[in-house]
Order: C-alpha cells, then sequence, then structure tokens
C-alpha cells in the first residue's frame, strides 16, 4: 500500500509540472501572436527586476517604460543598435551562424567567450525569460527567438527590443531613456545620442549614459563608424525597418 501511495504521489507530481510547463508555453504563444499588434505593458526582466528590488527592501526603485511607436523613435535610434549590437539583423532568421561559431572556435581554444545573441535573441530573453546564463535559458530562448521570427515582422522585432531594452537603473526603453537622460522624446535623439545609448547595452547597469566613461566614449565612436558604413537611414529604408 504504501508504495502504491507513493507512485500515485510521484504521478500527481508529473502530473502537476506537466500542467505548470504546458500553461506556461500557452503563456508565451499568446504573448508572441497578441504582441505582433498590441504595446508591450511589461517584460520578464522588468518584473525580476521589481521583484528583486522590493526582496532587498527598496522602495524607491520603479522599472520604468514609456511605449513608442517606431514613427516615434529617431532612426538613428535602431540603426545605433544594430549597428552596435546585430548588424545582419535585417537578413537572419534570429541566429548569428557566422558569430556563434567563432565564440564556439574562441572557447575551445580558451579565449574569453563574448556573446553571439542577435537582436531577437535579446528581445526573446528580455520579454519572456529570466536574467543570468543557463543552458535551459539558452534552450528556451532559442524556441521562443523561433517564435519571434516566424510571427513578427523585423519591424516589429526591433520596435519592441527598443522599448523594453534596459538602459539604467530602473530606465525601460528608449523612451524613458530619452526623457531621463537628455530630457528629451525618443523622435528628437540625435546620432551622437543614439550612439550613447547604444554604447551602454551591454550592461547598462554597469556603463552610465548619465557619466560616461572613456570605455564607453571609446564605443560610442565606434558605433557612430559603423552606422555611417552602413549607410545611415538608407539602410533602415532598404530593410523596410522604417
Amino acid at each position: 500500500m504504501k508504495k502504491r501511495g507513493s507512485g500515485a504521489a510521484v504521478a500527481r507530481l508529473r502530473r502537476g509540472l506537466l500542467g505548470v510547463l504546458l500553461t506556461v508555453i500557452g503563456v508565451w504563444i499568446a504573448g508572441i501572436l497578441l504582441f505582433a499588434f498590441l504595446p508591450v505593458p511589461f517584460s520578464a526582466v522588468m518584473v525580476e527586476r521589481q521583484v528583486g528590488a522590493w526582496l532587498a527592501g527598496d522602495t524607491d526603485y520603479v522599472a520604468h517604460s514609456d511605449w513608442v511607436g517606431m514613427d516615434a523613435i529617431s532612426p538613428w535610434m535602431p540603426l545605433a543598435v544594430i549597428a552596435a549590437e546585430d548588424q545582419t539583423f535585417p537578413t537572419h532568421w534570429g541566429f548569428d551562424v557566422a558569430a556563434i561559431r567563432t565564440v564556439l572556435a574562441g572557447s575551445e581554444e580558451g579565449e574569453p567567450v563574448r556573446g553571439a545573441s542577435t537582436l531577437t535573441q535579446q528581445t526573446a530573453k528580455n520579454m519572456f525569460l529570466w536574467d543570468g546564463r543557463s543552458w535551459v535559458r539558452k534552450g528556451l530562448e532559442a524556441g521562443l527567438t523561433g517564435g519571434l521570427e516566424l510571427v513578427w515582422t523585423k519591424r516589429r522585432i526591433l520596435t519592441v527590443y527598443l522599448n523594453i531594452a534596459e538602459f539604467g537603473d530602473g530606465v525601460f526603453g528608449v523612451e524613458a531613456a530619452a526623457q531621463r537622460y537628455f530630457h528629451k522624446p525618443a523622435s528628437r535623439l540625435s546620432m551622437s545620442e543614439a550612439a550613447l545609448l547604444a554604447a551602454v547595452l551591454p550592461n547598462p547597469l554597469r556603463f552610465k549614459a548619465a557619466a560616461p566613461s572613456g570605455y564607453v566614449r571609446q564605443r560610442q565612436q565606434w558605433i557612430l563608424r559603423q552606422m555611417r558604413q552602413l549607410g545611415g537611414e538608407g539602410f533602415l529604408r532598404q530593410h523596410h525597418l522604417r
């Protein structure tokens, strides 16, 4: 009787876990379908940051974002993040295979491993998953990335990315960042300002747009050169991103 009762408990636990998993997957699918058109009110990373602040006793922290459409964002901003983070964004299917091979080759040779996440991967992670590194998270991210590329347009992916990207402590999205650091709407960001915001994206809690270090300034200048080499606003029009 004991073994039978134990087996039944294990079976119930398995069914419960399967139910939770299917529910989470259903929420993700619904999110991908709904947010192909609707503004994204918040992201998983925003929730993670807010809950972490509350648990730490920081009642002043507010994860803040103001949704704006692509037409209300300076064209320099999408160009800046593409130049800085993912120059093959218009043509890949969510994964930069060449960059992944380079990272794997460097890892095998004992070199420091550098990320190869595309803008689509970063959007999937920021929207639906938690921060940090693990093979489980990367696997889930890969599946969500495929879903975004299948359902959303490139313009939509870029719009959502710019609205949920973290630009500083509690600052999410390009509109909140433009207001916080430059006291202007995202539509009026200059080429230099857009490059500065893009320069902090690898680690916005360490790199400060309000007080840029020498490294951030160097990265800003590199991004500006890349933006010019890509062809400026013509690059966005060529790939139907404006």
